[in-house]
């Protein structure tokens, strides 16, 4: 019995969260790419498309639209060395060039099922503003959040919930992990969530952190 297309979808973000390190990818480059990746196959299937071209085309793309431009062939030759790992490196030849056109193919394809609308707003500029990575000195909160916003780009996640939402939802877990509170919190009229994004609720923010968590239970079983 094949695997759910949930687990291969976690098993390739995974290829290319690897890939992408390997390549320096910023962060806002790498949730681009995670967000094309996860709305292509919204509307088409794995049985279709293979999806680690799909993702290393995603890479490649999201490089040009956050202007963090990637070369050709440093794509193909970290994707195919992440993806098959007891080979030796990929030399020029016929799998070399056959990558070599397939990914630029294919990004042509992505764009044009995306309707070219590959712009996306990320929940990186809110945590960023709302969050820099040096507070919270001696307890790792911000350094947190931004790792379990990371790790959300595993699932759908990304694409079921405004991005201000999702960056409070992370902040907030990251507190209840910690046992933390924001500071005079419990003596202010407004809760600090709402003082982030007027527009959120407890409810949501819960919901949220359920369809979070559930990314992390995937990861056991895959």
């Amino acid at each position: 019995m094949g695997e759910s297309e949930p687990r291969v979808h976690f098993r390739v973000i995974r290829f290319m969260h690897e890939a992408g390190l390997r390549l320096h990818v910023g962060s806002i480059p790498m949730a681009t790419a995670c967000v094309v990746y996860h709305k292509f196959f919204c509307d088409y299937s794995i049985n279709d498309y293979d999806p680690y071209l799909i993702g290393s085309t995603a890479l490649y793309l999201a490089g040009k639209v956050e202007e963090q431009h990637l070369k050709l062939r440093d794509i193909v030759n970290v994707c195919y060395k992440t993806l098959h790992r007891r080979k030796p490196a990929l030399e020029i030849g016929e799998t070399f060039n056959a990558l070599h056109e397939s990914i630029p193919s294919c990004e042509l394809l992505i764009s044009r099922c995306l309707r070219f609308k590959v712009v996306f707003v990320h929940p990186h500029k809110s945590l960023e503003s709302w969050f820099p990575r040096d507070e919270w000195a001696g307890v790792p909160i911000a350094s947190t959040a931004w790792s379990l916003l990371k790790d959300s780009y595993h699932s759908r996640v990304c694409l079921k919930y405004p991005p201000q939402h999702l960056a409070v939802a992370v902040i907030y877990l990251a507190l209840l992990s910690y046992g933390r509170e924001v500071p005079y919190n419990k003596y202010a009229d407004t809760p600090w969530w709402k003082a982030f994004c007027d527009d959120i609720t407890l409810p949501i923010i819960h919901t949220i952190i359920k369809d979070i968590t559930t990314t992390y239970e995937m990861e056991i079983t895959v």
